[in-house]
């Protein structure tokens, strides 16, 4: 059985149980197009590691940030910002998850990207399209599709996959649980001094929300256009 760290393949009273649990199936749908020797670019943590059953060896890289403590996980090698410290072609694919927005010069590290690439090697790629600013002060982005595919096919590569995790009222349930969860928690003073209301939010609000969403969902119309996470593979030319 795959292990994959809770928050990373929440129950469903998690408050990022939508986004997560979204990226969570679409990696793992698309897992087994990458294997060999497999670079994790902004590895953090590696909490998808073990959905990659088709990769030989998995090496972690990551760049050391004022937004994102790396207290405790798995980062083999850090990079400068600029340059990876990898031969050419070195690795057979390459995963990246949720890092994209967080690149300032993302044209200046796709051809890194595909420098240390093999030819036809495979790259999976998941960012958000709808999300709140995070990691906060390096969160530089938000990617459509077509912003994307110009960007990948700009620098060498060929796009296999285009796809969406989460639609229209997902997107929007979603942010109103973080807005729940994070605001009335930390920011509404007269309710957040209140050890028994967190519990409350934590163990009754949100669970209960999520649940309620879940039971309705199928009943209304889904559009694409408003979504959490765009998911890509592209191979290089």
């Amino acid at each position: 059985m795959k292990q994959i760290l809770n928050d990373f393949n929440p129950t469903i009273g998690h408050p990022l149980y939508f986004i997560r649990k979204g990226l969570y199936n679409k990696i793992n749908q698309y897992s087994n197009m990458l294997n060999g020797k497999l670079l994790d670019f902004g590895c953090g943590a590696k909490p998808y590691k073990n959905l990659f059953t088709n990769v030989t060896e998995y090496i972690g890289v990551d760049y050391a940030s004022e937004g994102h403590s790396h207290t405790n996980e798995q980062i083999d090698f850090f990079y400068n910002g600029k340059n990876l410290p990898f031969n050419n072609e070195e690795f057979d694919a390459i995963f990246t998850s949720e890092v994209f927005e967080h690149v300032f010069n993302l044209n200046e590290i796709l051809p890194e990207l595909n420098r240390v690439l093999k030819q036809n090697g495979k790259i999976l790629i998941t960012c958000p399209f709808v999300w709140e600013e995070h990691e906060i002060p390096n969160d530089y982005a938000r990617y459509t599709q077509f912003a994307l595919k110009d960007l990948l096919e700009k620098n060498g590569f060929k796009i296999e996959v285009i796809d969406k995790s989460g639609h229209t009222l997902s997107a929007i349930h979603q942010l109103f649980i973080i807005y729940i969860n994070d605001y009335w928690l930390h920011h509404v003073k007269f309710l957040s001094r209140f050890n028994f209301f967190k519990k409350i939010i934590r163990q009754i609000v949100v669970p209960t929300l999520n649940w309620l969403f879940r039971l309705f969902e199928p009943i209304f119309p889904k559009s694409k256009k408003l979504y959490l996470s765009n998911i890509i593979v592209a191979k290089k030319l």
